[in-house]
């Protein structure tokens, strides 16, 4: 079973205990040609083949190609182009990477050859999700101390890990097992599809007079069960649908619908939210601080300063103690503002944690586009010309970027109000979903707006000082 959710009881005249639900966006299936793509045989595989396609360039290259990640073709697609374009299209599309990711059809096809099909250990869908907590933090450690985006054969070696994990998941285990339980990235992609302009939803009405046995959550014999082991019917969240489209085949009914919606509305309406999940998007925040401070000048000074102050003189050492004071900051930010609210919104700080930490996500994406824009936009030319190298096109060029540090900084800036503007909307809707009395409504909101601003100003700071190039 999964982690129990933070549902409570209450008595409280006063309290909301469960949002109203989220309104039905636009609904996608109703235009002829996004119905037929998507209940075609062509999906998802008209994406998924040129992407396994890219995805081999990139690991022969990582594995074989030069040493210098300037001249390194898999570095330039995976890290200059890939990793700052995703993020976008989770805010655009949600989880939707996850269906085109060659991992996940790697998966698919050690299963049908090999699949054990045991299911998936009780301890991975209880604490699945802190394993993946746990994964993002210490492979953003890894990255900083043995330097793996700057490592070809580093990344390379990265995705031959994940290659073996994926592998042995789809030997053993249901479905896709590793996407839904383990996958670092799925974790990340999980919490930015809550803003997703898309989403997938089934009709209550329709899918309470289903006699199907649940052919979307289990398959057909002609279609596939739901990779991500989620029930269309009982979804009130985007974090573990990928937009493969098997459950829209499958449904007898056409009850599946794919809606359009406002960024981020998804967030104050969420009846379940988990723990978890609230603390991997501060800890994202850290890391982002932590992504920012060690692309600038000051960076160097900072390592000194703390090595002077604490007279450990491991570089490594150093960097541990820098890298948990960053993702420390905005949980235990989070964690103050929960335990200030709690005395006054009569809630536990367990349960303000939980629910108000998801405000920070409209923010956690501003500040991780706007720090990948600066490598997409500063280095865009020069890994384009890099990878043209490969079919013989002269890779020099004078200026590696498209456009200029000013333009760069005001597009940063932007987003950066942006997400802080959205996160504190979030927040706002939250509390007024929850609380019917005005005061309670507003000491709630106030210490969670209060960390939004601190951790905004911290952002906009970092973009306004000199940034390192990644190739």
């Amino acid at each position: 079973m999964t982690a129990p959710p933070l549902v409570e009881t209450t008595t409280d005249p006063d309290l909301d205990v469960v949002p109203p639900p989220a309104p039905a966006g636009y609904d996608l299936m109703q235009h002829r040609v996004v119905a037929r793509l998507l209940r075609s045989r062509w999906w998802p595989q008209v994406l998924q083949v040129p992407a396994a396609a890219v995805f081999g360039l990139v690991a022969y290259q990582l594995l074989t190609g030069p040493s210098s990640a300037h001249d390194n073709a898999g570095t330039a697609l995976m890290w200059v182009i890939w990793w700052p374009l995703l993020p976008i299209l989770f805010v655009v599309l949600g989880r939707v990477w996850c269906t085109i990711c060659p991992f996940g059809w790697l998966s698919d096809q050690v299963q049908r050859l090999v699949g054990v099909e045991r299911p998936v250990p009780r301890f991975l869908k209880r604490y699945g999700i802190w394993v993946i907590d746990a994964q993002f933090l210490l492979i953003t450690w890894a990255d900083h101390v043995w330097g793996v985006v700057a490592s070809p054969w580093g990344s390379g070696m990265v995705l031959l890990l994940l290659t073996t994990a994926v592998i042995a998941s789809g030997a053993f285990l249901q479905r896709r097992a590793f996407c839904r339980y383990l996958c670092f990235l799925g974790g990340l992609s999980g919490n930015y599809a809550r803003t997703g302009a898309v989403a997938l939803r089934a009709d209550p009405e329709i899918c309470a007079t289903c006699t199907s046995r649940a052919a979307c959550y289990n398959g057909t014999d002609t279609t596939s069960a739901c990779p991500l082991f989620t029930f269309p019917r009982t979804m009130e969240d985007s974090a573990d649908c990928n937009l493969c489209a098997s459950c829209i085949k499958s449904c007898p009914n056409d009850a599946i619908q794919i809606q359009v919606r406002p960024p981020s509305s998804e967030l104050w309406h969420l009846r379940t939210p988990r723990l978890e999940a609230s603390f991997l998007a501060a800890a994202i925040m850290g890391i982002v601080l932590i992504q920012n401070l060690t692309m600038l000048s000051v960076w160097p000074d900072v390592l000194d300063a703390i090595g002077r102050t604490t007279g450990i003189t491991a570089s490594a050492a150093v960097f541990t103690m820098a890298f948990a004071v960053a993702v420390a900051v905005p949980v235990g930010l989070v964690a103050l503002a929960s335990h200030w609210a709690a005395g006054r919104n009569l809630e536990s700080t367990v349960v303000n944690f939980a629910r108000f930490g998801f405000a920070l996500i409209p923010l956690d994406i501003a500040g991780h586009i706007a720090h990948n824009l600066f490598h997409l936009l500063s280095e865009g030319k020069a890994a384009v010309m890099t990878v043209l190298g490969l079919v013989g096109v002269d890779g020099s060029t004078t200026s590696p970027g498209v456009a200029s540090t000013g333009t760069i900084q005001v597009l940063q800036y932007a987003l950066i109000a942006l997400g802080t503007a959205a996160s504190l909307y979030a927040a706002r809707r939250m509390a007024h979903g929850r609380y019917r009395s005005a005061a309670r409504r507003r000491s709630t909101v106030l210490p969670y707006a209060a960390v939004i601003a601190v951790l905004a100003v911290l952002n906009a700071w970092m973009f306004a000082l000199p940034m390192a190039h990644r190739i």
